[in-house]
């Protein structure tokens, strides 16, 4: 009875131990970007996998004193091998128990307004600095597009939302999904049941990709620009930067870089008023007359892939709206983020192009005064480079999960040790991912065609065309007519928009890239 006692205080002070863990790791999780969330999230199932193990392997120990002590039948083979180690298999009964009773338990959630402020960290990021541009050749209608695309991100978000869940038996609706990924597979089940996370995965890793490239490029032109006597190239500075950012190929976690995501953030906030401000102060020397009521037809379509990109948040949606304490706020959330969005980009974006008209640069900031021109733009670029490692880590996980550590459907070779170390060539194969990024950043350094070709290729497809394909695959049984409308025009839109923005960001990506090569 006493060797009883001391199992069952050993096991429930371990998993109070394992619940603080994830407790603590909850918290930091809160104050980073959305990315360090989603890398937390591991480890707040492993430990919700180790509390469920210690609790089953307390009662598998409890069946057996009570059965040797009462004398009846000795326990199962498969029971006596699940210790409270967890090396046993768990009974399908007691496993079942075992997740309804701890699948609240041990996980931090976050409130709305956490929620909020990761959608506003993604819609919100320093992209914004190249919608000024958009404006230039788009004028009035470039404007309406800023108002439209967050009216259509806002309604595919929540539309995206409503596929992971489904009616059961007794009526009620449940989670069945859990990610983009799901919602993209079931689509295509049972023909090809992976094929749909297979093309979400793609477009995925080519929007981490690209965002990557993005973040070289303009840490390069910030560097060149306010810096203009120094003898050194804005493909040099890329090459500096990218000196830099190598040692993200040694990265394990996010944690030490997510502790900065939020001040770099605000800083960012900081620099967008600045520049609004400086704005503000040559108000009477707006240029309200060059704002235009027709578009270049050659270089708009550029702009709608600017826009678009800007408001890409569709792909941890999901993740998010799981780990919400009420998933009912969830369409109040999306609400007003993409309404301040909406109004502050607006605004952002009209006010820099009054200011400086036609001389409207790709990223505003070069258009300041050289006064405080490199003071802006060296916080900016303190903020690229800290916020590079976020998609790095990201695609890489993709990468590694889809080629290498897919089981049996793996590619290529499991890329870690027995140990959990990473093997040399998997080293190789991150640092020449590294390396790629600096090349596309100096092959073809245009941060608008760049930006304008990931938002019209995978921001389109991601924001658009998708989610209203899959809304309409899983639930157009129940849906009614208004909203089989919307999302049929959503997908046509945003077809026709994509396809338009890509052919005219490549052929312009085409014409620089021969250029550089030249040179």
């Amino acid at each position: 009875m006493a060797t009883l006692l001391r199992s069952k205080l050993s096991n429930v002070a371990t998993s109070v131990s394992h619940k603080s863990q994830a407790k603590m790791s909850g918290m930091f999780a809160r104050m980073g970007f959305q990315a360090a969330t989603d890398e937390e999230a591991v480890g707040f199932a492993h430990c919700d996998d180790l509390d469920m193990e210690h609790r089953q392997g307390l009662q598998m120990d409890i069946l057996k004193s009570e059965g040797s002590e009462e004398g009846g039948e000795p326990p199962l083979e498969g029971d006596i091998h699940y210790q409270r180690d967890g090396t046993g298999p768990l009974p399908p009964s007691a496993s079942k128990e075992a997740c309804s009773e701890l699948s609240g338990q041990g996980k931090p959630k976050i409130t709305a307004w956490e929620a909020g402020w990761n959608v506003t960290n993604a819609i919100q990021g320093m992209f914004v600095l190249g919608l000024p541009y958009a404006i230039l050749h788009g004028g009035y209608l470039g404007l309406f597009l800023i108002i439209f695309a967050a009216v259509v991100c806002c309604y595919t978000g929540k539309i995206l939302i409503a596929c992971l869940y489904e009616e059961n038996e007794d009526g009620e609706i449940v989670r069945v999904r859990d990610s983009y990924v799901d919602i993209a597979n079931a689509c295509c089940a049972p023909r090809f049941p992976t094929l749909g996370g297979r093309i979400v995965n793609v477009a995925q890793i080519i929007e981490l990709v690209m965002t990557c490239i993005l973040y070289v490029v303009v840490s390069g032109n910030l560097m060149y620009n306010s810096f203009p006597n120094l003898p050194v190239s804005q493909k040099s500075w890329s090459i500096i930067a990218t000196a830099v950012l190598l040692p993200c190929a040694f990265l394990k976690n996010l944690k030490a870089v997510s502790k900065f995501s939020l001040l770099c953030t605000l800083a960012h906030f900081v620099i967008n008023i600045l520049v609004i401000a400086y704005c503000l102060s040559r108000a009477r020397d707006w240029a309200w007359d060059k704002v235009k009521f027709y578009i270049d037809v050659k270089k708009f379509p550029i702009s709608i892939g600017i826009i678009v990109f800007s408001y890409t948040s569709q792909i941890f949606l999901p993740s998010l709206e799981g780990n919400m304490q009420n998933p009912k706020e969830f369409h109040c959330m999306m609400n007003w983020t993409h309404i301040a969005a909406c109004i502050l980009k607006g605004l952002f974006a009209l006010v820099a192009y009054l200011t400086w008209a036609d001389e409207t640069k790709e990223v505003i900031t070069d258009n300041l005064p050289s006064t405080i021109r490199a003071v802006v733009n060296i916080f900016l670029v303190a903020k690229a480079l800290l916020s590079y490692p976020l998609p790095f880590f990201a695609a890489v996980e993709v990468l590694e999960r889809s080629l290498f550590q897919d089981g049996n459907r793996a590619f290529f070779p499991n890329c870690y040790g027995g140990d959990g170390r990473l093997k040399s060539w998997g080293l190789t194969l991150r640092c020449a991912l590294v390396v790629f990024t600096l090349l596309m950043a100096i092959y073809v350094p245009h941060f608008a065609l760049l930006m304008g070709l990931t938002g019209s290729l995978t921001g389109a497809g991601l924001c658009f065309l998708l989610p209203s394909l899959f809304h309409l695959k899983l639930l157009w049984r129940k849906l009614l007519w208004h909203h089989v409308f919307f999302d049929v025009a959503i997908f046509v839109i945003g077809g026709i928009c994509s396809i338009s923005g890509f052919i005219h960001s490549l052929e312009g990506l085409v014409e620089a890239f021969r250029t550089n090569a030249e040179d």
